[in-house]
Formats: C-alpha cells, structure tokens, sequence
C-alpha cells in the first residue's frame, strides 16, 4: 500500500462510500450494490480499485465473493491506520458525506434484517435434527461457563487473536469476542459461515473476520493465533491427529488450545444420523493427541448431560512442537 496508490483508489464519491460501509460490517458484492443502488457489474469494478490499492480485501466463500476493509485501528502498518482514522474524520467534518453515509447505513439495516431472516428460517428447517441432538446432553450455557473458566485460569487478561474453528453458528466467537483482541471464525460450511455472520455482525468490522476452509489445512500462516477454539467439532475428523497438527502450526508458542467434545460413547447412530466421524474421545486419546501436536495438556473437565457427557480439554503450547510435527506429517505423505 502506497499513499499515492491509496488516494487515487479514494478519490470517488463511490468508493468512499464502500470504505465507510467495510467499516461497519463485512459485506458480498451484491449486498453493496444493493445498498448503494448500483448495478453489481458497476460495483465490481469500483471494489477492484479498491482492492488493487491494498484499501479492501475479497474472500470468496462458495459461490459468494464477500468485501472486508484492509484498514483500521487493528491494521499493520501506521498508513492504514491513518487513512481509516482519516475517512471516519471526513464524515464528521462533511456534512453532505455525513448525510449520505448515514443514508447508506440505514439501507445497511434491511441487510442485516435479511440475515436474520435466513437465519430464522435455516433453524426452523434444522430445529428437529438439532434438538434430537442437543437432548442427548447439556445446554450450552454450563459448558460456556465451565470453559471461560478454565480459559480465564490460562489467560486471566486477555485471549488474543482467537480462532474459532468449526465456529458454526458463530456462538463461541460471541461468547469470548469480549476477551479476544481479534477473532476468525471458521467454517467449512457456507451456510453456517452465514449464520455466524449474522450472530457477528454487531461487532466492529476490523476486530472479526469469517473464513471458510478445511481444518485439516488452515489457510494461515505459522503462529497466527494466541488461543485456538474447537467447540463440538472434533468428532467430525476422520484424522484427528492432523486436525490438531494444524492448530498447533497456527498457534503461537505459548498459546492456548480448548477443546469442547463428547467424551467417548457407544452412540453409533450418529455416525449415520449427524456424520460424527468419532465416537467421543477419552481422556488418553486426547492427551495422546495434544502431545504429540505439541500441546502439554493443562486441565480437563467433564460436564454429565442427559445420555453424553461433556468434556473439556485446556493445554499449551510447546516451544518445541513445530519440530516434533514436521517429521510425522513428512511421513505421512506418499
């Protein structure tokens, strides 16, 4: 990103109109266009601009292409800082700019009511199969408790940058967005992506961020995270192993991982009803697990729901676990 760069992308009434509505949410191309009541082709090509400059970044997530700002107060490089702190500056002294920015965000509003919509009406599709599930253990509200506070015994001030992984409907990325300088759900699902992005989108736009992937191969770089989170997402690995080989390659040395799963049972009809690829996990297979992905297992937990129990794993991560990962999944590949 360059200053001359960056002006020339902002000297449009369009696009600073984008940069101001990236600040308040992330947004997909077509929900831009809808708000600035613009063709999409036409939005397209003002979002390139922006994203050619460094200013916007795209993400696809299946067949949508969303927007997120490249700058703000959690930004790298003191630039991006400024031209964020500069744009929100211009709204309060503009008083044309502060009318249409205003505008344009109560159009926002029939985008966030969209959300919900689909969000109200994708649980009332699922509600069955969720609540056949839910009745065979504990509300989330004890296990949410019981893992603030063995997260709180690991990192009394704050969580740092948190990744959520298999964040669903984005309920743990809420729950500890409070106590974490910055968060990434992630997902594999589109649809669930979509519902995490309505549960999310109260919270300001540079301090969260949604991206759909694999666990099994992160799209981050090493040492990426402070605290890593799987919350009733672990049973869905074919190979476990690898899963938490990866979080150990994000997380950095000293950070946290928090593991939220069944521990292990003989409930074979979920392997064909919700596509658990295990059946709970013990503690020995847990500890075996972190151990050798480089975690020293700090704490465990187990909550007694109605036919499941609840168990909840903290650890640590070893200075030492990039070397001890590398040579197993060397081995591993053909």
């Amino acid at each position: 990103m360059t200053l001359l760069d960056s002006l020339r992308a902002l000297a449009d009434p369009t696009r600073l109109r984008i940069m101001r509505l990236l600040a308040s949410m992330e947004l997909a191309v077509g929900e831009l266009a809808q708000v600035l009541g613009q063709s999409q082709p036409r939005v397209s090509r003002h979002v390139k601009i922006l994203c050619d400059a460094g200013l916007a970044e795209r993400r696809r997530e299946g067949g949508w292409v969303f927007l997120r700002t490249a700058i703000g107060e959690t930004s790298k490089g003191a630039l991006a800082v400024a031209l964020a702190r500069t744009l929100a500056a211009a709204e309060e002294a503009d008083a044309a700019f502060a009318r249409q920015c205003a505008e344009d965000r109560q159009h926002l509003e029939a985008i966030r009511t969209a959300r919900q919509s689909h969000a109200v009406d994708y649980f009332a599709r699922h509600a069955a199969e969720w609540d056949s599930l839910r009745s065979l253990h504990i509300a989330d509200g004890p296990v949410e408790t019981a893992l603030a506070a063995m997260l709180d015994e690991l990192a009394p001030a704050t969580l740092g940058r948190l990744l959520d992984v298999g964040t669903g409907t984005g309920r743990m990325a809420e729950v500890f967005a409070a106590r974490a300088s910055h968060v990434t759900a992630f997902d594999r699902s589109p649809d669930m992506l979509r519902l995490a992005r309505t549960r999310l989108q109260h919270l300001p736009a540079d301090q969260v961020a949604l991206v759909q992937g694999d666990f099994a191969q992160l799209p981050f770089l090493a040492a990426s995270f402070d605290t890593v989170l799987f919350h009733q997402v672990l049973h869905y690995a074919l190979a476990p192993e690898a899963v938490l080989a990866e979080a150990a390659r994000v997380t950095a040395p000293g950070g946290r991982i928090a593991i939220v799963d069944f521990a292990a049972h003989d409930r074979e009809e979920l392997r064909i009803e919700h596509a658990h690829a295990r059946l709970g996990f013990s503690d020995a297979q847990i500890g075996e697990l972190l151990a050798d992905a480089g975690f020293a297992l700090s704490a465990e937990r187990a909550l007694a729901g109605h036919e499941l129990i609840v168990k909840l794993w903290t650890g640590l991560r070893r200075d030492d676990s990039i070397s001890r990962i590398e040579p197993r999944l060397a081995a591993r590949k053909p």
